[in-house]
């Protein structure tokens, strides 16, 4: 028998670790190859741990809700043949696993005595269980052990998770005052630094309403849209682009296209070619803003808003999207849609994002002013395609006649990008959609 390490990959550049959600795996359970072991969570999407052999589920070294560092080993699998853990080493002996898990029992007990010992608060006394994660983050904050108690967990029986806490700390200010540390005089009030404190407004919960909890993800995009709208000054140009050519074109094209590729041709990967055409106009639009200084991205990168099941949005990337041809861009934005609604999706594939679209037109929707995806500096809303009746000017004279139009929605950061530029680009990438060739091959 031997004994394989399942450790947290690598997630891509800025990722160093990743939460707990589920085991997907019980000990004792016997596990194929390729089999999803555990789901994790990052900042920026959830994933699943895949197992790269064959045998029986031994040992879990992790709860749920715990942090793991990248490179951390997970869980160990005995194998039936010789087996090398993931990063390549030699097969580890049964004495030093139990050696290596006995120093980091070991470890955690001193960890929790540490932690125990350093703060006010008796845990002993309390009938639910805290990991040394929590006391750790209720120590640093001058939690008292009655706020803890009072906080309502989302874990396991009720356990008080990482979010958890970090989600009371965003309102605790409105709730507790923290009392001075024993020892250190209190600074005197007038000389204390008067720091704008958000006011958390009450709600009436009636006997007959339902409280639902924000998932993980709910509360993210709901953190990152209100950073986002203190972050940037938002401004909105609107543009009517006539799509009627494109309409036409597809119409004669996607069956043919669908036939001999595999692939639905839908409408985004024709509006996401001229977008990266219009950034290259404009690469004042393809910029991200650090501190005082604006930094001009070399790659257009596309983010593609794209609503999933659960109500929550997300925004995978279409790398080098300017270097792709229709059947490429076609090819991408079908496997990223495709694998975000079946949760699929790398820490990779959301990353690096130089400008975003969202199509708001496939709710119906006939324009949105959409909120900035930071830190970037621009998201255009793609509104529905309508059949409307409009003038037609030709060389014998104007006309009314039935055209497909929809429009383009621009909100842009108005600290560096002016209102001509952000009015001049969305108008761009209208001029390439009116100027399709109805004759082009795919």
């Amino acid at each position: 028998m031997a004994k394989f390490e399942v450790k947290l990959p690598k997630m891509g550049e800025s990722v160093a670790e990743a939460t707990i959600t589920a085991w997907l795996k019980d000990v004792g359970e016997t596990i194929e190859m390729d089999d999803p072991i555990v789901e994790i969570a990052t900042d920026k999407v959830d994933s699943e741990v895949p197992s790269e052999v064959e045998g029986v589920l031994l040992e879990k070294l992790f709860e749920v809700d715990d942090v793991v560092q990248i490179g951390q080993v997970l869980a160990i699998i005995e194998t039936d043949g010789d087996a090398a853990s993931a990063n390549g080493t030699e097969e580890v002996a049964v004495g030093d696993a139990v050696q290596a898990a006995a120093g980091e029992i070991e470890q955690t007990v001193e960890t929790a005595k540490e932690t125990a010992s350093s703060s006010t608060a008796d845990f002993s006394t309390s009938e639910r269980f805290y990991s040394p994660l929590v006391k750790n983050i209720a120590k640093e904050e001058g939690i008292s052990f009655d706020e803890l108690e009072a906080i309502t967990g989302t874990g396991n029986e009720g356990r008080v998770t990482k979010n958890d806490i970090l989600s009371y700390l965003k309102g605790r200010s409105s709730r507790f005052t923290p009392a001075p540390k024993v020892g250190s005089p209190e600074v005197p009030a007038a000389k204390q630094e008067k720091k704008p404190i958000a006011k958390v407004v009450p709600v009436s919960v009636n006997g007959g309403d339902e409280v639902i909890e924000m998932t993980r993800m709910g509360k993210l995009i709901a953190h990152h849209m209100v950073e986002s709208k203190q972050i940037s000054a938002h401004v909105q140009s609107f543009v009517e682009a006539d799509v009627t050519k494109i309409w036409n074109w597809r119409k004669k094209h996607k069956d043919t296209f669908e036939a001999r590729e595999g692939e639905k041709l839908t409408f985004t990967p024709i509006f996401m070619e001229a977008i990266a055409k219009a950034l290259k106009d404009y690469p004042m639009m393809n910029i991200q803003v650090d501190g005082d200084t604006i930094v001009k991205k070399r790659t257009i990168n596309l983010g593609m808003a794209t609503a999933l099941a659960d109500g929550n949005l997300i925004v995978p990337v279409i790398k080098n999207a300017d270097r792709l041809n229709l059947v490429g861009m076609a090819k991408a934005v079908n496997d990223l849609a495709s694998r975000a609604r079946n949760n699929q999706l790398r820490p990779d594939d959301v990353q690096d994002g130089t400008y975003t679209v969202t199509n708001v037109g496939s709710f119906g929707s006939i324009m949105g002013t959409p909120i900035i995806n930071q830190p970037q500096v621009g998201i255009l809303a793609l509104g529905a395609i309508r059949k409307v009746p409009a003038v037609i000017e030709t060389a014998e004279g104007d006309f009314i006649g039935i055209r497909m139009k929809m429009f383009l929605s621009h909100s842009y950061d108005h600290r560096v990008v002016n209102g001509a530029l952000g009015g001049m680009f969305v108008q761009r990438v209208a001029d390439h959609l009116e100027a399709w060739d109805e004759n082009r091959e795919i």
